[in-house]
């Protein structure tokens, strides 16, 4: 990787020079209690402002803090864009090169859709859909794009532009039964002659000193052939991204002078040394600092962490999160990490499968202050880590509810399809009263109860080596029927949470059974099979509820007037029937039972009815809100005096999502393709 010429700095300084919408550049609320949330809206997407609550209670240096740390953040966001695919970079300075110097006509339909394929880039850090993994499909001609080129004379290898239009790369992610997932994924994990069976023979040769203890192996490289002998090339200062890893480290070291204490300095010192080195061990023992850092009002993610773009579950993505206490919200829900053992100990796992100790668990509901690669734009709603197995164990774990990034979700849409998907008025009635405490409850139990509990067979190794290709969809799965298992339960209600369980509960099932046969399937495009891990776990979840309950018609599948619905009618049996399946997937993941698990998603969280999937894109046709939500970032903007030095920082919110990717192409691109 080398750094951008000065050239495509100067054009995009150019564009931001010249370029307003018709509100201005920035948004100013019109009062405290009025914000507008959507500011546009393209292809299936919408994009969304969010606030953070707070700021202006945050002392200068936690307002520094939170500052380097989303500097650091956005240093890493080219980052992102190499590891999904290994042309994105070439592609979308080639793309804003062009939306920065054309001068013909901008009104064309040809234009336009030049625009949305921009932006659709924009929003999926790359070239492939950000949750179907499809390859995403432009309006426009490869003559037009030509045209385009020539008019702004902009450079594309043929490669790079023959791969916008033609088949070749087609899956980032290809999770399909009997193929080679490896060879068949687009992701720029592997050289692009590296196989399955290359990268489980690799790490099969690959030990940890400690075998209590494994690293994380290949979680920070790319694997690739060099005169056909396997080798890693590691993320790190000095190696591959170490342009853009030297930008974060520099932020990051900023950070460490306004740390909030000595445990948060002493993680953000073995952060930035696994940046500079590599180290898995070091990695290790940051998350475990991390982990114990729990005081202070601001946290953060960052680094390599999550693998569900690798179709083996090895190699973590770039991302970052710089998050700010929601005191009032975390105090409510501590009580969830405060009765961790309880819930573990009443689970219906088998027994031999429970941890008898559910060590250090906390949970808190933050503010979100910056986001960037892997969680940007389109963001998680919750998170739990460290992901390895034995520090959640041994240590503990954190898990975070996104708190004004739901609260932003929830105020950016209508309620047009709920009034048409719900199977009754009785059923729209419970989501509106209850749905959103219910989701945000199923969020926290998934990840302070979920990813936390139960426990692998002594001998048996972790699930990316033992369920390969379904192993984040099985811990996905899992997670979500531990919440499902607890929302219908009287202990909610008993430890404050809700005012009425069984009516929260009975809102949450309906939801999730709803969403998992019916509304998420507006994500796919007819005759697709259902590709993303998360998407496919509450298809199986639901269709095998579904059908272990038909003898005693639980669920019922209703036609009225062509249209289908799903209407619960036993919700105590559902309940049973959710910890019969929680019960097995433990054991599957306990035992290392692959054909269980290939039977389960493949069986039930795959393939889609046809003619109910026809059905349900034709009745979504009359709504014309968007099907999937990401977000623009709050700008921070120091205030600095004559000489130099930070006296506040400013939040300023911007009008215009191609606004905001534009300025961070000016200051953020670090990495190009050699």
């Amino acid at each position: 990787m080398r750094i951008k010429s000065l050239l495509i700095a100067i054009f995009i300084s150019a564009f931001l020079l010249n370029c307003t919408t018709e509100k201005g550049d920035y948004y100013t609320p019109s009062s405290e209690n009025e914000f507008e949330y959507k500011i546009d809206q393209f292809a299936d997407l919408k994009i969304i402002r969010y606030q953070i609550p707070g700021w202006d209670e945050l002392t200068l240096k936690e307002k520094k803090l939170v500052y380097y740390l989303t500097q650091a953040g956005l240093s890493g966001r080219d980052i992102m864009y190499d590891q999904n695919y290994r042309h994105n970079l070439a592609i979308r300075s080639a793309l804003e090169n062009i939306y920065t110097n054309y001068t013909g006509d901008r009104s064309s339909d040809d234009w336009m859709e030049f625009e949305t394929y921009l932006k659709r880039v924009w929003f999926s850090n790359g070239i492939h859909h950000h949750y179907s993994n499809d390859k995403l499909k432009p309006g426009f001609s490869s003559d037009y794009l030509s045209e385009l080129m020539e008019a702004t004379a902009t450079e594309l290898i043929a490669e790079a532009f023959e791969v916008i239009f033609n088949d070749k790369d087609s899956k980032k992610v290809n999770l399909s039964k009997d193929a080679d997932n490896v060879l068949l994924s687009a992701v720029n994990f592997y050289g692009p002659d590296v196989t399955s069976n290359d990268v489980e023979s690799f790490y099969a040769e690959v030990k940890s000193p400690d075998p209590t203890k494994p690293l994380s192996h290949g979680l920070n490289s790319k694997l690739v052939k060099e005169d056909g002998v396997l080798k890693e090339i590691t993320y790190k200062s000095g190696g591959l991204y170490g342009e853009a890893i030297d930008q974060i480290t520099k932020w990051l070291s900023l950070a460490v002078d306004v740390a909030e204490n000595k445990p948060q300095e002493d993680a953000l010192r073995l952060l930035i040394e696994y940046y500079n080195t590599g180290d898995l061990q070091t990695w290790d023992d940051y998350n475990v600092a991390w982990t114990g850092a729990t005081d202070g009002n601001i946290d953060y993610i960052n680094s390599f962490i999550e693998v569900y773009n690798d179709p083996l579950g090895y190699r973590g993505s770039y991302e970052n999160i710089v998050q700010i206490n929601d005191f009032d919200m975390s105090r409510k829900m501590s009580v969830l990490s405060e009765n961790a053992q309880w819930f573990e100990d009443n689970s219906p796992l088998i027994e031999e499968h429970k941890k008898k100790e559910v060590v250090g668990v906390t949970y808190k509901t933050v503010n979100v202050a910056g986001e960037s690669g892997d969680a940007s734009p389109s963001t998680p709603i919750g998170v739990n880590l460290p992901n390895a197995n034995w520090i959640r164990a041994s240590v503990g774990s954190k898990s975070v509810s996104l708190g004004n990034i739901i609260h932003a979700y929830n105020n950016s849409g209508s309620s047009g399809r709920l009034k048409e998907f719900a199977h009754d008025d009785k059923e729209y009635d419970l989501e509106i009263e209850h749905g959103q405490l219910g989701d945000k409850l199923h969020t926290a139990l998934h990840e302070v109860v979920g990813h936390a509990s139960g426990q692998i067979n002594p001998g048996v190794g972790t699930p990316k080596e033992t369920l390969k290709n379904y192993s984040s969809t099985m811990e996905e799965g899992r997670a979500d029927l531990i919440g499902l298992y607890y929302l219908y339960h009287p202990k909610l209600q008993e430890l404050g949470l809700v005012e009425d369980w069984k009516a929260l509960g009975t809102a949450a099932y309906d939801g999730y059974i709803r969403n998992g046969l019916i509304t998420q399937l507006i994500r796919l495009e007819l005759g697709a099979d259902v590709e993303e891990s998360h998407m496919r776990n509450r298809q199986w979840v639901s269709a095998w509820a579904y059908e272990k309950g038909k003898p005693e018609n639980v669920i019922e599948q209703v036609k009225r007037d062509g249209n289908t619905y799903y209407n619960i009618n036993d919700y105590d049996r559902l309940r049973e029937i959710f910890g019969d399946l929680l019960r097995e997937t433990q054991r599957i993941k306990s035992e290392g039972d692959f054909q269980a698990a290939q039977d389960l998603v493949e069986g039930y969280g795959v393939k889609v009815d046809q003619e109910i999937h026809a059905e349900i894109l034709k009745r979504n046709e009359q709504f014309t809100g968007a099907a999937y939500g990401g977000f623009v970032n709050p700008e921070l903007t120091p205030i600095t005096d004559s000489e130099g030095n930070i006296n506040d920082i400013e939040v300023r919110y911007v009008n215009s999502f191609e606004y905001q990717m534009m300025k961070y192409a000016e200051n953020y691109s670090f990495l190009v393709e050699d």
